[in-house]
């Protein structure tokens, strides 16, 4: 896997995660197929640094999906930016292509939505999810939608798309009936911060992969 650098500053960086990648290893492991550590090394033979080299997680994604993935590069940047997604001032725009099309073709989907083991659940209790998306275009059989996440919670687009009836291609643990190579049709595609020192607001954009043609 290759570092693809998307922004940098001196207490930031965004890279890309392709669909299949461990942002991190859980309950603090080492695993260096994970993002987290392709980026320490590769910051680390790049700036030939002697010692370690500090890289704050601020955000994850799921291992089957792809995007744009936010990285401290300091202490500041980390606290600074970790309140921001504390308070949800960071915008996050995913893309996604569902089965089916959407009716209506854009609109808000608002779930109650709880974690039951290694998947998000959709009923009458739990905390809720917010999200509001749009069809990009659609056909009988699939729909390209683009999604502004209100909240952040576990599996939340994965789960409410399911819910509304049109999982997302390649999620067969959310009812897709298709398999995909490495991982489901969700990216995130737009990460919108502040950044840590300047106080500019920076947007990071990436196009969804290209091996979505599907409609």
């Amino acid at each position: 896997m290759e570092i693809r650098i998307l922004y940098e500053d001196n207490h930031l960086i965004a890279v890309y995660k392709p669909a299949g990648v461990l942002v991190q290893a859980g309950e603090g492991g080492h695993d260096d197929n994970t993002l987290y550590w392709k980026l320490r090394s590769f910051i680390k033979k790049r700036d030939n640094k002697p010692g370690n080299v500090f890289i704050g997680v601020l955000h994850r994604l799921d291992r089957p999906v792809s995007g744009v993935v936010l990285f401290a590069k300091t202490s500041k940047g980390a606290a600074r930016l970790s309140e921001q997604f504390r308070n949800r001032t960071i915008n996050k725009i995913y893309h996604a292509v569902v089965h089916g099309e959407m009716d209506p073709k854009s609109g808000k989907l608002e779930n109650h939505i709880s974690k039951e083991g290694k998947q998000a659940v959709i009923g009458a209790t739990g905390d809720i999810a917010e999200l509001v998306y749009e069809t990009v275009k659609s056909s009988s059989k699939y729909s390209l939608l683009k999604i502004h996440l209100g909240t952040g919670k576990f599996h939340q687009i994965r789960a409410q798309l399911s819910h509304a009836g049109h999982p997302i291609v390649g999620d067969m643990k959310y009812g897709s009936t298709e398999k995909v190579h490495d991982g489901i049709y969700l990216c995130a595609t737009e990460l919108e911060f502040t950044g840590a020192t300047d106080g500019d607001r920076h947007s990071v954009t990436i196009d969804y992969p290209g091996e979505w043609e599907l409609l």
